[in-house]
């Protein structure tokens, strides 16, 4: 071993407790890289692969009845591969407990499955007769439905005793959601089953026809055309809706969650490196101005500048080594562990962790540049250093007054330790500033998840307390005429009633589209309460239509502008609607028209699909057994399965807090060891002088603690920006998240921010407990 290499290990071990510090921020950075990115191609890799055996459909058509003779016709046109029809319908399902309201999606399987094939999980999933069903495995698991169980769906007022033959999966519902309006996943309440087609056209009255269309294509790169192609084709059969993959509910949430996955892989790590660099380049200055008198007589022994230079520069490389090391292997133990919850989360049958070498090399690339550049730069001054001028004292600086001293007003009044303090920042200025940034970034950092964990409660509280008042929806099997509102005033005891009618559309804007459910309510609603873009409240007009802020973004559309709606009922041609208002709306992507207004421009007047009850008693009873009915949910469910998913959600903001403290925590640990380290004479005079060791320890306690608040200062715009960045990469057309700061987020960042300074500043008061203060005043090397 060469000696420039032995004493580069007895440097290290001097600064251990600095270097270990840098290195865990290193081995953080790349974990969360590897382990993130990672995750995310196998969770690519894993969707796509299933996709792909399963034949997951391109192109999805719902329509009001399309007979067995047009679905030839569409397998004959250019650019199809292949069609499938289906009969769709949910209707409820019978269970041990009368007060709770299941709804199933009956789904008819034809002879062969040429798409979205079922993936057997447990049973036969072959030999579908008119007695079973294949249940989807969601719904089995968390109701506790094995095979050769019976469950009994209600299908146009009857009970139709079914035996499940076969637990499957499908890639239509690997995330499974009723529809857009629904907020979470309740696989206890929502399941789906697939029956005979012979079964489901007895039973629902498609005798030779369908009302759902699966399409796979020649060339997904021509599925806008397709689309076109389609709709014109189809128009006369009804079309409600056609919805490319990249639009379904399963693929859309996935890819989202994949996106979120590799957008958290870009920026955390390069925020953790960035301060790793910092601190390197600080500890390096540091070291070199300190062993200056070594660095003259190296030179002086025959040592060349390069080789000083690479001597200390090697320093940052092990950092970058050893914190690679650490990092990738970390991040590749828990890459398994982690695909493995997001397959169980999203029910993805089939996964494999795959080591992606280019992320490892990038990783090491990435940290090379970041901790050997900084290591570079800290260790330059060695090229200044003459071994003749390294055998004296370096001359001090020459002393000035600082700015505030010129303020007698203010410095007279500052005690004899602030005057300290703060002229030993002012002569450090630099290093101080650059500890700052790092501090101010750990705690833009922790701004993140104190948003988003205040954020989700609140967008429920306004969706479901502010905009929307409703205690109970109920959805009909199909849209009934306006009196049903009566009817079932008449059965329920309720405090209002109130028909909505809710039905896809495409809506357009020059070559924009956007295709969304507009809802129709009466326009003196109790129940929806609007807010426009100022939060003024806002009327629903008699005419036009209203859009949510984020549908008007897509369209490109302002109050006053004309959009169409394409209308694909028979009968019926676009309309031409004036926007008549835009509204806040965080939960979904909707429209809003007028009831009667809505059903005599689109549809047919004096039709609902539904109603919504405001109502202090529990309606499902007595709606148990009424004809038509398919599901009935209430606002109280719905918070219970959010708070559920709360929990889930602070596991997440822990560990991000866990990470910003680390940064915290190594900014504040380095810079006060420094301090100590650079300032031990200094130190070691004001022992002589009758200070105590913990009249010191107050002294850096004090700089710390000005540190921290222009650090927070400096860190509240940058945590802005921060929330400002997830907003816009992580809101969706089922969540937008709003931009609301309040203070709370603020000041319990400050809270977390301050645990972990606190943390760094004791575990740093041992190096002023243990300095040897007589010592110090003969050493001059490091």
């Amino acid at each position: 071993m060469q000696k420039l290499d032995l004493r580069l290990i007895r440097m290290i071990c001097y600064s251990k407790g600095q270097f270990i510090s840098v290195t865990v921020v290193v081995a953080v950075a790349l974990s969360i890289y590897i382990l993130l990115n990672v995750t995310g191609v196998n969770l690519r890799n894993a969707i796509n692969y299933y996709y792909e055996i399963t034949k997951f459909n391109d192109i999805y058509v719902q329509l009001v009845k399309l007979p067995q003779g047009a679905l030839e016709e569409v397998r004959t046109l250019p650019g199809i591969k292949e069609v499938q029809g289906r009969i769709s319908v949910d209707v409820p399902l019978e269970v041990e407990d009368e007060d709770e309201r299941v709804t199933i999606r009956l789904i008819s399987l034809p002879e062969e499955e040429k798409i979205n094939i079922l993936y057997p999980i447990e049973g036969n999933a072959g030999n579908l007769g008119t007695d079973n069903v294949l249940l989807l495995e969601q719904f089995a698991e968390a109701r506790n439905i094995q095979v050769g169980d019976m469950i009994y769906p209600m299908i146009n007022g009857r009970e139709y005793p079914l035996t499940v033959s076969g637990i499957v999966a499908s890639g239509e519902f690997v995330y499974l959601m009723e529809d857009e309006q629904s907020i979470l996943p309740a696989p206890e309440q929502f399941g789906v089953a697939y029956v005979n087609e012979e079964f489901a056209r007895s039973v629902t009255g498609y005798r030779d026809s369908f009302n759902e269309l699966l399409v796979l294509l020649q060339d997904q790169d021509q599925i806008d055309d397709q689309v076109d192609r389609l709709e014109e084709e189809l128009d006369s059969y009804g079309v409600k809706r056609i919805i490319k993959r990249e639009d379904q509910l399963s693929h859309s949430v996935l890819m989202q969650e994949v996106d979120g996955l590799e957008k958290m892989a870009q920026s955390i790590p390069l925020l953790f490196l960035v301060v790793a660099a910092l601190i390197i380049f600080i500890m390096l200055s540091r070291i070199v101005q300190n062993d200056r008198m070594a660095i003259g007589i190296l030179k002086a022994l025959g040592y060349g500048n390069l080789s000083v230079l690479a001597h200390y520069t090697k320093y940052a490389l092990l950092i970058s080594l050893l914190g690679s090391l650490i990092g990738i292997g970390s991040g590749l133990l828990l890459t398994d562990p982690l695909s493995q919850v997001y397959a169980f989360y999203f029910n993805l049958p089939l996964i494999r962790n795959q080591i992606q070498y280019s992320y490892i090399l990038n990783a090491f690339l990435l940290t090379a540049v970041f901790c050997v550049t900084a290591g570079f730069l800290g260790a330059r001054p060695v090229l200044k250093i003459l071994p003749a001028d390294s055998l004296r004292p370096e001359t001090p600086k020459s002393g000035k007054h600082i700015l505030l001293e010129k303020i007698p007003f203010i410095w007279n009044k500052l005690s004899f330790s602030w005057k300290m303090v703060i002229r030993n920042i002012v002569r450090t200025k630099k290093r101080f500033a650059f500890l700052m940034l790092g501090l101010a970034l750990s705690y833009a950092i922790n701004t993140v998840p104190m948003y988003l964990a205040q954020i989700m409660p609140e967008i429920f509280h306004l969706q479901y307390q502010v905009f929307q008042k409703m205690d109970y929806a109920v959805e009909f099997t199909h849209p009934l005429h306006h009196r049903a509102v009566r009817e079932l005033d008449q059965l329920i005891q309720a405090d209002a009633i109130e028909g909505k009618l809710e039905y896809p559309f495409e809506l357009t804007n020059g070559w924009l589209k956007e295709t969304v459910t507009i809802i129709g309510i009466p326009g003196d609603s109790q129940v929806y309460h609007f807010f426009d873009q100022n939060q003024q409240p806002l009327i629903l007009p008699d005419q036009g239509i209203v859009l949510t802020e984020t549908l008007a973004q897509k369209l490109q559309v302002q109050v006053g502008d004309e959009i169409t709606v394409k209308n694909f009922v028979p009968g019926r041609d676009d309309v031409n609607l004036e926007v008549g208002g835009i509204i806040r709306q965080y939960l979904g992507t909707n429209a809003y028209m007028e009831l009667d207004y809505m059903g005599e421009t689109l549809l047919d007047q004096n039709m609902i699909t539904g109603v919504n009850i405001l109502s202090s008693h529990d309606p499902k009873e007595k709606l148990k057994d009424v004809k038509n009915i398919a599901a009935v949910s209430s606002v109280a469910d719905m918070k219970n399965l959010f708070l559920e998913y709360l929990d889930t959600m602070n596991l997440a903001t822990y560990l991000y807090l866990l990470f910003g403290g680390i940064l915290g925590f190594a900014v504040i640990y380095n810079g006060t060891t420094i301090s100590i380290a650079e300032r031990s004479k200094e130190f070691a005079s004001l022992r002589v002088m009758g200070f105590d060791k913990k009249d010191i320890f107050k002294l850096l306690s004090m700089e710390n603690l000005l540190m921290s608040v222009l650090a927070i200062l400096l860190g509240i715009p940058l945590g802005i920006g921060m929330i400002q960045g997830v907003v816009h990469s992580f809101s969706s057309d089922m969540v937008t998240l709003p931009l609301i700061l309040t203070p709370r987020i603020f000041i319990e960042t400050i809270f977390a921010t301050v645990v972990f300074v606190i943390i760094a500043q004791l575990a740093a008061r041992n190096k002023i407990y243990r300095l040897d203060f007589i010592d110090a005043l003969k050493s001059r090397i490091s």
